[in-house]
């Protein structure tokens, strides 16, 4: 009696499933397998795709500027991923104590996430304009020369990074919160009455418990850095000098600018790669820092 009952919950669990699966094949899956197959076809737009192989990836290793974007696209990830974590870690403890009107203040961090790119874009040129911008007229208090933020070579990449992170900010300190919230409270009322202070308090007791917590945020930053395109080609078009060409913006200029489809897909899953080995060795990494802290334990 029981066979038949789950035979019939699957067969209505499979027809109630069905638009959905049908939704993420017809957009997701099968489109994704089209790009796949672009990637070894040069195409661009106008006449039919040419089947070309390998040659977009062997193109891509023997070209410089692909090299240079990837070291250039490390570089921001770095940057971006250590001062979101470690800015977002910082509010979310702040914001995880008794304070007054802390929902205001949460709301007031989190307004960035929602807030339109294209605003904030036009926010923070007004902010780096390097003769009436507030950044400038803050250095020059303290008499340091201006700076042309957007249009330095060397200044360029972490005033992009910097947006960045007021742009996402919001969105992993209440991940951290969260992560802060589901501490066991007797654990660090514990180590307080052993004696252990505020930090190791936080070293001992809290890090573990929410590095979780962490490898996920490090995971989803390290994903959006490496995806960032709308803050480059708001502010810098990859300028000055290409200085600021990251992955995300120049696959865009293959596929769009030169239009060069095949080499864009092939970039495409380079990227894909990349941030498979990414996440996979931060999961392996995490695996290994619990099974060190239970050891310890």
């Amino acid at each position: 009696m029981i066979a038949p009952l789950r035979d019939q919950e699957g067969r209505w669990a499979f027809w109630l499933l069905l638009p959905a699966l049908f939704g993420i094949g017809f957009f997701t899956v099968i489109p994704t397998l089209g790009s796949f197959l672009l990637s070894f076809t040069s195409w661009d737009l106008l006449g039919a795709p040419q089947w070309v192989g390998g040659a977009n990836y062997q193109d891509l290793a023997q070209d410089p500027l692909f090299w240079r974007v990837l070291a250039q696209t490390g570089s921001f990830v770095l940057m971006y991923v250590a001062l979101d974590a470690a800015i977002a870690l910082a509010l979310a403890l702040a914001l995880n104590q008794k304070i007054r009107a802390v929902g205001l203040l949460r709301t007031a961090y989190f307004m960035p996430v929602v807030c339109s790119m294209v605003a904030g874009a036009i926010l923070w040129s007004w902010i780096y304009d390097p003769r009436y911008g507030l950044l400038n007229a803050v250095l020059a208090a303290w008499h340091v020369a201006p700076v042309r933020w957007l249009t330095d070579s060397h200044w360029a990449m972490p005033a992009l990074v910097l947006v960045s992170v007021w742009k996402n900010l919001g969105y992993d300190m209440l991940l951290f919160l969260a992560g802060l919230q589901a501490v066991p409270s007797q654990q660090i009322e514990a180590a307080s009455l052993d004696g252990a202070n505020a930090w190791q308090r936080f070293r001992h007791v809290t890090l573990p418990l929410i590095a979780p917590t962490l490898v996920m945020v490090g995971i989803m930053a390290t994903i959006r850095a490496f995806q960032t395109f709308d803050t480059v080609f708001l502010m810098t078009e990859g300028g000055p000098h290409r200085s600021t060409t990251i992955i995300g913006y120049w696959l865009f200029q293959n596929a769009f600018t030169y239009f060069k489809l095949g080499k864009a897909a092939a970039l495409a899953y380079v990227l894909f790669a990349i941030l498979v080995a990414l996440s996979a060795l931060q999961w392996v990494l995490r695996r290994r820092v619990g099974h060190h802290e239970e050891v310890a334990a």
